[in-house]
């Protein structure tokens, strides 16, 4: 068993909220965490690619994580943290630097990205931040953002390494690999979680044990129970609120991601602003009314 960790069902990649004055909305990431578990959510990942990492600096990312840290710890509920980069000895020091911290229960490392290593690299790369971290690590595999992938045999052989718990599998198909990983990897010990939102559903029915998603964010109750439904193979059930929540997640992802989310969500008053901090920049006002339109239409 490559760790004693049992990952299960929604796990919300929350966005940060940023306020007029462009400081990270800490009150209102607060109310977004209750709400993500108040709609069933087994737990929250915070400091993912949705939560634009990469754009804040050391002390808003240690607010961000004491906020949803201290909400999960009282809600029983799980974190996961976001703590990998390129760099191997700076992957070690960020997981490393999450000791203690309440509620979490793993770390999320992505491939190293940009600088295009061998991918028998990135097994090791992964190894040698899993034996530094304090939490079991969940390998992020989304080779469309990172130019990278590991395929089925490398993700085997993870599987069966100490201290990792899963995989976020975000290959933007279901894959023959995904399909090997999901027939292949220990049942206990070992989670596939969807990471590409339109194929959830069918990833859950071949074995898969949840979901990082980012359009969580948006009808999160939805999304619980879709999954619920996949675990528990009831497929009509299921399969129908994958269909009704397709469009939606379609139209979240128009424009790079988290922009149109954050759209939506500040056009239901759940955060003070849709801002993203450059490089990124705020959806289209089209690109929110579309996705609005097809949040209403939902049953």
């Amino acid at each position: 068993m490559a760790s004693q960790l049992n990952l299960r069902g929604v796990y919300v990649a929350a966005v940060t909220p940023f306020g007029r004055d462009g400081a990270v909305a800490l009150d209102a990431l607060e109310g977004l965490v209750h709400g993500f578990l108040d709609a069933g959510a087994a737990g929250v990942v915070a400091l993912g690619t949705t939560a634009e990492a990469a754009a804040l600096d050391h002390d808003e990312k240690q607010g961000v994580v004491d906020v949803c840290a201290r909400i999960c710890a009282e809600r029983s509920a799980q974190l996961i943290v976001g703590a990998g980069t390129n760099n191997t000895a700076a992957s070690v020091a960020a997981v490393e630097a999450l000791s203690g911290t309440p509620a979490l229960v793993a770390a999320l490392s992505v491939v190293p990205y940009y600088v295009r290593p061998s991918e028998a690299g990135i097994v090791e790369h992964m190894k040698a931040v899993a034996a530094a971290s304090p939490v079991p690590l969940v390998v992020y595999n989304i080779p469309y953002r990172t130019g990278r992938a590991l395929g089925s045999a490398s993700l085997l052989e993870l599987a069966a390494t100490p201290n990792i718990a899963g995989v976020k599998q975000a290959v933007g198909s279901i894959d023959l690999d995904t399909l090997e990983v999901l027939a292949g990897a220990p049942r206990e010990g070992f989670a596939v979680l969807g990471g590409d939102d339109a194929y959830l559903f069918p990833t859950v029915l071949m074995g898969g044990a949840g979901t990082v998603a980012a359009s969580a964010n948006i009808a999160t109750e939805r999304f619980v129970a879709m999954i619920e439904c996949g675990l528990a193979g009831k497929l009509e059930e299921g399969r129908a609120l994958s269909e009704a929540l397709l469009p939606m997640v379609k139209r979240l992802f128009a424009e790079p991601n988290p922009a149109v989310i954050k759209g939506v969500l500040h056009a239901t008053g759940k955060i003070p602003t849709p801002s993203l901090r450059l490089p990124m920049t705020e959806a289209s006002a089209a690109a929110v009314d579309s996705a609005l339109a097809a949040l209403e239409k939902l049953p």
